[in-house]
């Protein structure tokens, strides 16, 4: 794990023990109610196969999404939020081959 990584599982530990303390309020996060996946998803010049394949999602879960008979929940306006913020970042990390540490 590289340090920088380490550094901030550090201190959003250290912010989760002030806020069980008491001595911190949790950060109000912030969704959107709806998210354009359509629009996202050709921003990023990408079919729904290859988008799906890239961020996870199954090609059910993006077409329902673009016909509006479904919509992301919570978490997963979460996810394609910070898709739509920083998707070059989000593909650098699901990328990434992290070794598992010995248990």
């Amino acid at each position: 794990m590289s340090k920088k990584a380490f550094d901030k599982i550090a201190q959003g530990l250290s912010e989760a023990i002030a806020i069980t303390k008491g001595e911190m309020k949790p950060a109000k996060l912030h969704l959107p109610d709806e998210i354009d996946v359509r629009s996202l998803r050709r921003r990023l010049g990408m079919t729904q196969d290859e988008f799906a394949s890239a961020f996870g999602f199954t090609i059910n879960q993006i077409r329902e999404w673009e016909q509006a008979r479904a919509r992301p929940l919570g978490g997963l306006r979460a996810y394609l939020l910070l898709i739509d913020k920083a998707p070059e970042s989000v593909l650098a990390l699901l990328q990434e081959k992290i070794p598992r540490e010995a248990a």
